[in-house]
């Protein structure tokens, strides 16, 4: 597979202050950490640049509701970056002078969180009325004067998978074909306090995963660069789960394609190699999985994960299945 596009990237958190209350949120308990300021946060940005990074996306946190906000999407531009993207629940976007200021301000990739295909799932998701209607017209209003990326992404729980292939439709409805799916992470926050009401098993939501991810089969088959034009996938799943869809559709591998290195900067934490990282604290493949034919690939499960459910529903692969698309 021939890799037309690398960048070095790098994810800085400015605060994880928000206008939404998540019941997943994995940074639910760090509310009350101090964010950074406009002077450190473009110190860290001058300084991302320095170390090569040319991909860089605003995470949190919410940083639409941060007054520098706009001013810091024009420095990183100013300093360097190709790419300027940010993840955002897209209330604010619902404000066309909002909108435009932001695309204004230099971003060229806006990842809108969707969690669910109607205002039921997604604002029982955020735990605010009207997140899912603000949202929506926000995605509108970017969608009239934007020329870049508009991507999602969503959390699987166990409050919304079931939902999953209603809310693939629905995003495909809209004519968007950049979306990740993303299998809640228990390590801390709101899915590891509530574990049991919130995290899914594998067993049972990966058919709706699959289901969900078959929703873009036909787009992928008929790219000529499936990598560059289409990200329609899964993250932080098992691959004996998803050995159908593996690479282009399993959010782990298309990063390997993609990205030279992913670096994470916050305010309570650095990471210059977030990836590997995440391999050795994060997640964790139990002995059964080392016969798996898909082992060199996959990073297992989350380690809170196995600490509370094992790992009796990881079967590991003895004959690659993966399908080649291009």
């Amino acid at each position: 597979m021939a890799n037309e596009i690398s960048f070095k990237k790098v994810v800085l958190v400015p605060g994880y202050q928000c206008n939404n209350r998540c019941v997943f949120c994995i940074n639910s308990g760090k509310r009350d950490i101090k964010p950074k300021t406009i002077f450190e946060l473009r110190l860290e940005i001058k300084e991302a640049a320095a170390r090569g990074c040319d991909y860089l996306e605003f995470a949190g946190g919410e940083n639409t509701i941060n007054p520098d906000f706009f001013r810091l999407v024009a420095f990183a531009r100013r300093s360097g970056f190709k790419r300027v993207a940010i993840a955002t629940n897209g209330r604010l976007f619902s404000y066309p002078a909002f909108a435009r200021a932001a695309v204004d301000s230099g971003l060229s990739e806006i990842i809108f969180s969707i969690h669910g295909p109607d205002a039921r799932v997604h604002d029982a998701l955020t735990r605010v009325e009207g997140s899912f209607r603000q949202l929506l017209k926000g995605i509108e209003n970017v969608r009239k004067i934007f020329k870049g990326i508009i991507a999602t992404n969503t959390a699987v729980t166990r409050l919304n998978y079931r939902s999953l292939p209603a809310t693939g439709k629905f995003i495909a409805g809209l004519g968007l074909y950049n979306a990740e799916f993303i299998f809640a992470d228990p390590s801390y926050g709101g899915v590891h306090d509530n574990f049991k009401e919130l995290m899914p098993r594998i067993s049972d939501c990966a058919p709706y995963m699959r289901d969900c991810l078959d929703i873009a089969a036909p787009r992928l088959a008929g790219a000529t660069n499936a990598l560059a034009s289409c990200n329609w996938s899964a993250r932080y799943v098992p691959l004996c789960y998803f050995e159908g869809y593996y690479p282009l559709q399993v959010s782990e591998a298309r990063e390997l394609l993609i990205y030279r290195n992913v670096q994470h900067v916050a305010p309570d934490y650095v990471s210059l190699d977030y990836i590997k990282g995440r391999r050795e604290l994060g997640r964790a493949k139990p002995p059964k999985c080392r016969g798996c034919a898909l082992y060199a690939g996959c990073e297992g499960i989350w380690k809170e994960y196995l600490r509370v459910y094992g790992g009796g529903e990881l079967k590991p692969v003895k004959k690659p299945g993966a399908k080649k698309i291009i």
